[in-house]
């Protein structure tokens, strides 16, 4: 999404009063209300498992509907220099790494994803800011990666740690961005690690060389620039706990649509 959510968020708060404004802040803050919307949220979550089937299908359109202009989300030229090193060398030395609770840790050149189980989609991105644009996708579908690294059976989710930092004033290790997904979505047939937008290599501003497409989720869960993919039995240990950027900011850890 173009500029950050922060932004976007400071604009809500400029078009409501600033009385509740701090109602509301007091309110979200109250531990016994977070706890209530974390509650909430795990209930529409497994409310909309038991009502659709967990392998039913985000709407697949055909390629004419592609939108002629589909707006970059999040960062789009990520300023960290170990990222602009592979993006001048042309990602030659990038290695997508999965480790974590697995058998067999992998660490992929981008010629060895491209050789990995593959599938294309065109879909329709749904940002939480209030725009969609439909794409092709193409990329190598995560649930057959993670058969190849062999899940341990304690792993429940996993977690997809990026290249570039969206808040560099944060403390240590929480101004990178990351996201989470459980297993259900990483091994639905439509979750893939996407290298190629409409025919071309994923450019720069959509998250070269490689992001995540998780289609029944909305946009901020579809992380760009993806450096490695961490299979955990828990969420709490890592960044702010939330299992997210945004999340640790707010947002809801479950997107689905």
């Amino acid at each position: 999404m173009r500029g950050t959510r922060r932004q976007w968020l400071s604009g809500l708060a400029t078009a409501a009063s600033g009385l509740v404004l701090a109602a509301c802040d007091q309110l979200t803050l109250n531990p016994s209300v977070q706890k209530g919307l974390a509650r909430a949220e795990g209930l529409t979550r497994r409310a909309q498992r038991l009502l659709v089937d967990r392998t039913a299908l985000a709407q697949e359109f055909p390629e004419s509907r592609i939108s002629p202009d589909f707006r970059a989300n999040g960062s789009i030229s990520p300023g960290d220099a170990d990222y602009r090193a592979l993006v001048d060398n042309g990602f030659a030395d990038w290695r997508l790494v999965v480790d974590g609770l697995v058998e067999r840790p992998l660490a992929l050149s981008l010629a060895e994803l491209r050789a990995q189980p593959v599938r294309t989609q065109v879909t329709r991105h749904d940002c939480v800011e209030g725009w969609s644009a439909i794409g092709k996708w193409t990329g190598a579908r995560l649930g057959a990666l993670l058969d190849k690294a062999g899940l341990k059976p304690d792993a429940r989710y996993v977690v997809f740690h990026c290249a570039d930092t969206l808040d560099p004033n944060a403390p240590q290790g929480l101004g990178r961005y990351y996201e989470s997904i459980d297993l259900v979505d990483a091994y639905h047939p439509q979750t893939i690690l996407a290298y190629d937008m409409n025919g071309a290599p994923l450019p720069v501003a959509h998250g070269a060389p490689v992001r995540l497409r998780v289609e029944r989720q909305l946009g901020y869960k579809h992380a760009k620039y993806v450096m490695r993919i961490e299979a955990v039995a828990d969420l709490t240990g890592i960044a702010g706990g939330k299992g997210g950027f945004w999340e640790d900011r707010g947002y809801e850890w479950y997107a689905g649509i």
